[in-house]
């Protein structure tokens, strides 16, 4: 297997080839909330020439593949001459504030706009077939408010969509056009696994959504429920004030999708195995694990660390099942 990790030079803008001293490689991806990461331990060699700071571009490739481009955020040095780099994708720029408000728009027209304004670039972004209809956020956290955006777009659609950063282009794709071909169980690239059920989380068997109504002074309520599972599990409720632009008609369809969404216990599974390239959080991937009582077939990536050390690449999946 053979990677190289380039490092372009701000001073002189010369990329360096840093992968002789690269004791170990870490990219980590999370389908929510944060951006991609790739940590690099180098051990000095007098040999190799150093010429590295912050704001650096780093790029890393497996093969002819290139897995991760972004920036160098984190330089950490030990008196013993080992370095520790951190670098993130463009998505870690969009941890800064700001205020948007958005009338009838897709999450993809969201994200577009923002990009945009923050001079990101923007690949593939699908349409959701949702738009919003009104989202105001005062003083939020740029990724923050697109997680916003797309989680009203799975809470209406029943579909998941992934936000990513791939080599430098922003893009939004549907969960289901992210399958890996590969499978991985028993006798096919799983080294370890541990396998949860569990009602504790994400799980709610009545939806409660309410909308303040200035004419009467008071909140208008709705609410779908599943009988059945109330009696299985006990009553476990999601509450939440929605917008008040909002019409009798959405308000119950959301409730509706919510609660096809959240009713159901949440099987989870982490997975140590040898690596696959294109797997990343968001991937759905087919599980064959016969020792699991219930089968998982294709389940969601949630969190993907790949490792690269001593010419091996082996990967640690966190995922859980989409029913």
């Amino acid at each position: 297997m053979e990677t190289k990790l380039l490092i372009k030079s701000i001073r002189t803008g010369k990329t360096f080839d840093y992968t002789r001293i690269a004791s170990e490689v870490k990219y980590v991806t999370n389908r929510t909330s944060n951006p991609g990461k790739l940590t690099i331990t180098l051990i000095r060699n007098t040999g190799v020439e150093l010429d590295i700071s912050v704001g650096s571009t780093v790029i890393f490739s497996v093969g002819e593949k290139t897995v991760f481009k972004g920036y160098l955020f984190i330089i950490e040095q030990e008196r013993s001459g080992e370095m520790a780099l951190t670098a993130y994708d463009q998505t870690r720029y969009l941890k800064a504030k700001a205020s948007y408000l958005f009338e009838g728009m897709e999450a993809g027209d969201i994200i577009r706009k923002i990009a945009k304004d923050f001079q990101l670039k923007v690949g593939d972004i699908e349409k959701t077939g949702y738009q919003i209809p009104y989202m105001y956020k005062e003083e939020e956290g740029c990724f923050d408010i697109i997680s916003y955006a797309i989680q009203l777009t799975i809470r209406h659609t029943g579909k998941i969509f992934v936000f990513f950063d791939d080599n430098g282009k922003l893009c939004l794709k549907e969960a289901k056009k992210m399958k890996v071909l590969q499978v991985i169980g028993s006798g096919s690239l799983l080294t370890d696994y541990s396998y949860k059920v569990d009602i504790d989380q994400e799980t709610y068997n009545q939806v409660k959504l309410v909308r303040p109504n200035k004419k009467t002074g008071r909140a208008d309520t709705y609410i779908a429920t599943s009988p059945e599972t109330i009696k299985k599990w006990g009553l476990l409720q999601y509450y939440e004030k929605v917008d008040e632009n909002m019409n009798a008609a959405q308000i119950k369809e959301q409730a509706i999708t919510m609660l096809e969404y959240y009713n159901r216990a949440l099987k989870s599974l982490h997975v140590e195995a040898l690596g696959v390239l294109g797997i990343r959080a968001g991937s759905l991937v087919y599980m064959a694990i016969p020792e699991i009582p219930e089968s998982f077939q294709y389940t969601l990536m949630e969190k993907v660390t790949h490792t690269f050390k001593n010419g091996e690449h082996t990967m640690s999946l966190e995922t859980r099942a989409l029913n």
